[in-house]
């Protein structure tokens, strides 16, 4: 028979025992900042929203540029269409810059109730977060975009059935809910590593099982890109074959930190 090994004795937690209306305080405290954050990133972004959906349209703007010598362009129909784009444009240079503050106020907020080793066990997942969000949003603008921009672009044809072109013109606000959809798309599947290794970490899953229901996860994985990615086997195979491969990472991390039977 085996049962997991108990925290050493040692393995205390430092926080004190505090009153349900200080929880709150600190809990309002720590919502303070991260709002405070945000609003300052988004006057910062807002500011700089031009030169951030320039750098958004970049990839699109360069095949553009190759196929037709940029006489190209991007439109808005609607009055308020091109400033709410801004808006929007501001909301996720926000919210992407703001990020790295808001989960370290929740770790504040979280961390005086845990033991020093459940501590020392969360700190990397809290750095590996960000960082494999990033690497997931670097995939999609770098290699991902002008991929499936090309795929899509190749549907133009000089002449249409009636003898006219079909050409695109693309509006501002759809290429930015686009781009936005797929950058944090990739960004939040790219966290499948940190949430199977935490899950094995506290014993909820194995490496055994993860190998186990290996074909069923990647089945899931084909279908977790196809609700997320647009409807083009192109972008959704440069979804899945990632999450592929971070799943088979993520059962060798699991083999590394499961919890290891004590036998008695």
């Amino acid at each position: 028979m085996s049962k997991k090994p108990k925290p050493p004795v040692e393995d205390t937690i430092d926080d004190k025992p505090m009153p349900l209306l200080e929880h709150l305080v600190e809990l309002r405290r720590r919502l303070i900042w991260s709002l405070v954050t945000f609003m300052l990133c988004f006057f910062v972004c807002y500011h700089f929203s031009g030169a951030i959906y320039s750098f958004l349209v970049q990839p699109l703007a360069d095949i553009l540029q190759h196929q037709s010598g940029g006489d190209r362009r991007l439109i808005f129909t609607a009055l308020t269409e091109a400033f709410f784009t801004y808006l929007k444009v501001g909301m996720f240079g926000a919210a992407f810059f703001s990020f790295p503050v808001v989960a370290s106020q929740i770790w504040l907020f979280v961390a005086p109730g845990l033991y020093r080793s459940e501590k020392r066990a969360l700190l990397p997942f809290l750095v590996a977060t960000p960082v494999l969000f990033l690497l997931g949003a670097a995939l999609a603008y770098y290699f991902v975009f002008p991929i499936a921009w090309r795929f899509f672009l190749s549907f133009e044809t000089p002449t249409g059935a009636g003898g006219l072109p079909i050409q695109l013109e693309a509006k501002v606000s759809e290429y930015l809910d686009l781009v936005m959809k797929l950058i944090f798309a990739f960004g939040i599947a790219f966290q499948l590593p940190v949430l199977l290794t935490l899950l094995a970490k506290v014993g909820i899953v194995g490496s055994a099982a993860l190998k186990k229901f290996r074909r069923y996860a990647y089945v899931g994985m084909f279908v977790i890109a196809a609700v997320l990615a647009p409807p083009d086997v192109l972008t959704q195979c440069g979804l899945a074959l990632p999450l592929l491969g971070l799943y088979e990472i993520s059962i060798v991390l699991a083999r590394m930190v499961e919890p290891k039977p004590v036998e008695v």
